[in-house]
């Protein structure tokens, strides 16, 4: 399988500090960002079953014009999510 490029850590209001990509690493091409809900839900003291529902989540994109902005948001509770791009 493929390794991890980067890794990020959301802060307390569940968002990076800064964009993920940018620069030469911002390429067009097809992404894949695994979240680590179940873990994250876990740590957060929200009541879960022993073995997760949702433990990671893949969200899968493309990006065709690295110039333009993209903002990838995932909304989540310990059983669903849902993703778009954002403005």
């Amino acid at each position: 399988g493929a390794r991890p490029r980067y890794e990020f850590v959301t802060n307390s209001d569940g968002r990076l500090d800064g964009p993920a990509l940018k620069g030469e690493p911002f390429c067009a091409g097809a992404y894949e960002w695994t979240f680590r809900v179940g873990e994250y839900f876990a740590t957060c003291g929200i009541p879960v079953a022993a073995t997760p529902f949702l433990g990671d989540v893949p969200i899968r994109f493309g990006i065709d014009n690295p110039e333009e902005h993209y903002h990838v948001p995932l909304l989540c509770s310990p059983w669903t999510f849902s993703t778009y791009r954002g403005s």
